[in-house]
């Protein structure tokens, strides 16, 4: 997928973004240390929470699961947003990884695509979100 199917995606009102909580960790941290544009965390998660198409997932039992067979990819974070995804492409969603993140870009497990956030989603850090429709299961 290229940049503007990324934007495509941000734009599209029928897309959900799915964000596994270790992203939302990450970003908090960078916002605690001044690595992203966003003064606090609490403007950060503020942001999130204003936005209807998010939906944080929980790390759990089942996404632990998957992570640790994905040894082909080195960062532990990283490891668990693409468990997040595959375990959502499992249940039959049709998912993209909306990422900047080169390790995950170029990863051959999950369909990826490049973008800069921006708003309505004003998420500067590493920009990975899964995106699904909306009208899909959501289990």
């Amino acid at each position: 997928m290229t940049t503007d199917n990324a934007k495509a995606l941000l734009e599209d009102r029928a897309c959900e973004f799915v964000v596994p909580v270790i992203v939302l960790a990450e970003a908090c941290w960078m916002s605690e240390y001044g690595k992203i544009s966003i003064p606090t965390v609490s403007d950060f998660l503020r942001a999130v929470d204003a936005d209807p198409r998010v939906v944080v997932v929980p790390l759990d039992r089942t996404v632990l699961d998957k992570t640790v067979s994905l040894t082909a990819i080195t960062e532990m974070h990283d490891r668990q947003i693409v468990a997040t995804a595959l375990l959502l492409g499992e249940q039959g969603e049709t998912v993209a990884v909306i990422t900047k993140d080169t390790n995950l870009h170029d990863s051959p497990i999950v369909l990826s695509t490049w973008a800069h956030l921006r708003a309505p989603l004003h998420h500067p850090w590493s920009s990975v979100l899964t995106a699904r429709k909306k009208n899909q299961s959501t289990n």
